[in-house]
């Protein structure tokens, strides 16, 4: 079972002086752009009682609250072998890094988490991209990436091959230990000596933990649950104000046998945060304000899979969903789901809505939405160098 990072080799603090991103002036500036825009409708012919009203709904704007925006994205930054993705970051000629980092500079937010980003202890890929958007002018001085279960050794034959040391074998399938991992971007300080790691929370201590037949049980003794990452990863709001990041990356549940290995594990990775919530595990349930993000890779209604964990997740009552919404229009009609709530595309699916950001109820939520825009876009090319899979915002309104 993972316990508190007691001293976390995985976060850093890039130095910087100030800067003109800071996280109370990037929210400040977006209050004053509202501030303009609705001055100008002020300005207009409008009915007096009109105006007045804009007048004030501005005002309490203004007085009451910052907004901060936060981006989930699974980014496909993957490659066949550590230290490959360093290089491709450092070179400067990558398409792909070039299109991930226009995105985020368009998208501009104080918090980013990205998912399916390979990991290395000291985060030297992590702070080569923070140094690309640094360039670009959008800095984060905040790093974490937790050290993922993808590519950790297991010792035993997990996907039945005859051998014991292929990427199906490990802890969770990877080429080398960290491949597409997690990690945080953040313009808010980040708690990471305070974080909540529970990558090492082994399967079987799952309440009705829905392990395969016939595990061995050498294998169920030591098999971990998460297949990337599970934290609780504490922010540092204005005022000095906490706000906890439930993070998680889930397996596919595809790609297996007979005996859906992968689609119970990921079924379970979504359970996992139930359970929490519920206080049905050895651990404290987590105190709001809270944001629960991540890459379930299930579709609650479409795709193959196990979605009532998932369903449970999203209806359960400390959360809520925005439902974030994309505005390319497309149409899916084999699908029971909002297309414009996918946010993947494959040849094969078709849309899915695969990514998550669930608030904690307390929160007040301003905006949200599916960086998906139609295909006439300008933007719409760039998304589509970067990654199969679009971000997920919101925009948080924290009180004075």
């Amino acid at each position: 079972m993972g316990l508190p990072t007691s001293q976390p080799l995985h976060a850093r603090d890039r130095d910087a002086a100030r800067r003109p991103h800071d996280p109370r002036q990037a929210a400040r500036k977006r209050t004053r752009h509202a501030g303009r825009h609705a001055r100008r409708l002020i300005a207009a012919p409008l009915a007096p009682l009109f105006a007045a009203l804009i007048a004030i709904l501005l005002s309490a704007q203004q007085l009451g609250a910052e907004t901060l925006r936060l981006v989930l994205w699974n980014v496909e930054l993957q490659r066949s072998g550590p230290g490959l993705l360093l290089r491709d970051i450092a070179r400067g000629d990558d398409p792909q890094v070039a299109a991930i980092v226009a995105v985020l500079a368009r998208l501009d937010a104080d918090i980013v988490v990205l998912t399916n980003l390979d990991h290395d202890p000291a985060l030297h890929a992590l702070s080569a991209l923070e140094d690309r958007l640094r360039q670009a002018g959008h800095p984060y001085r905040h790093l974490y990436a937790p050290r993922p279960n993808s590519g950790q050794p297991t010792g035993f034959d997990v996907d039945g091959d005859e051998q014991a040391h292929g990427a199906g074998d490990a802890q969770s399938w990877g080429r080398f230990p960290g491949q597409g991992g997690m990690a945080v971007l953040s313009r808010l300080p980040l708690q990471a000596g305070a974080a909540q790691d529970f990558t090492g929370f082994l399967w079987a201590d799952l309440p009705q933990a829905n392990l395969p037949p016939g595990m061995d049980p050498g294998l169920a003794a030591i098999q971990r649950l998460p297949s990337h990452s599970h934290v609780i990863l504490p922010v540092r709001l204005p005022g000095d104000r906490p706000l906890s990041l439930m993070l998680w990356h889930a397996s596919p549940p595809v790609f297996d046998g007979a005996d859906d290995r992968n689609g119970r594990r990921n079924a379970d990775e979504a359970a996992f945060w139930r359970h929490l919530l519920d206080g049905r595990l050895p651990l404290p349930p987590p105190e709001p304000p809270f944001l629960l993000m991540g890459s379930a890779n299930l579709d609650p209604v479409d795709g193959d899979g196990r979605p009532e964990a998932l369903q449970a997740l999203l209806h359960h009552p400390a959360l809520a969903d925005p439902a974030p919404r994309g505005t390319h229009a497309r149409q899916e009609p084999g699908h029971r789901g909002d297309p414009a709530q996918d946010t993947a595309l494959f040849p094969q699916t078709g849309g899915l809505r695969l990514e998550y950001v669930l608030p904690s109820r307390d929160l007040r939520i301003s905006g949200s939405g599916v960086l998906w825009p139609p295909a006439t876009d300008p933007l719409t090319a760039t998304l589509q160098a970067a990654s199969r899979h679009y971000p997920v915002w919101l925009d948080v309104d924290v009180p004075d």
